[in-house]
């Protein structure tokens, strides 16, 4: 079994989970121990984060993963306005800032100066490796956790709608963008503080969410049926 498979991956899984799945179904198609059947992705998605993830089945696709990582990415995102949040999103300590309520065009410019070429620090809850450690292990174990800031490009913002303290807008960005850390930086540049409290990857490259199957509940025969082939994308 060969191919690319488009998931909408659930709140609540690791995109690691949603690989283990698939890759037992695969398994099972093949007759095979899990542990034989290549399954990869092509780009993580936080836990409680959903949609738009791309897997790669079979020996062929896999070692090609390389050539999917560094697409552009679109995603839908609500932030809350007032506090801080360790994690930078629902999961950490949240921390009270500002009850001030921004207006709808302070919003706007915020969205609109971040936008383009910027440096962007990681949050300090990511995978980012610091002298081979993940930052989010040593971050959890409570040791400070210096990140670099980095380059990123935010080709656009989009403020959708706006009911305080939420607010939800649509990010176009390039790949190594960390919206949690966009949030962050617009709750700084409010004075109110910010957090990421919902996440939804909506395409991936030319790759949209509206092809994806749902993971839970996926069939041998609706798997074999997804499976899209990366040639005519390359």
């Amino acid at each position: 079994m060969q191919g690319l498979l488009l998931v909408n991956k659930p709140s609540g899984w690791t995109s690691f989970d949603v690989v283990n799945y698939v890759r037992k179904i695969v398994a099972t198609v093949e007759d095979k121990k899990p542990k034989n059947c290549k399954v990869g992705h092509t780009g993580t998605l936080d836990p409680l984060a959903t949609g738009l993830l791309i897997l790669l089945v079979g020996k062929e696709y896999t070692r090609r993963a390389g050539e999917l990582t560094k697409q552009d990415k679109t995603y839908e995102v609500t932030m809350k306005l007032g506090f801080t949040s360790t994690t930078g999103d629902e999961e950490g300590e949240k921390v009270s800032v500002s009850d001030t309520v921004p207006s709808q065009k302070a919003l706007q410019e915020a969205l609109e100066q971040l936008q383009g070429n910027i440096m962007q620090v990681p949050p300090a809850f990511s995978a980012m490796k610091i002298n081979g450690q993940r930052a989010y292990k040593l971050a959890r174990e409570g040791k400070v956790v210096e990140l670099e800031a980095r380059p990123a490009t935010i080709y656009s913002n989009e403020l959708t709608s706006y009911e305080y303290p939420l607010v939800k807008f649509t990010s176009k960005v390039s790949s190594g963008t960390y919206i949690r850390s966009l949030v962050e930086d617009l709750g700084k540049l409010l004075e109110t503080g910010a957090y990421m409290s919902d996440l939804c990857r909506t395409e991936i490259g030319s790759y949209s969410l509206d092809s994806a199957v749902e993971v839970e509940g996926l069939t041998q025969s609706a798997l074999q049926q997804a499976l899209v082939s990366l040639q005519p994308q390359l």
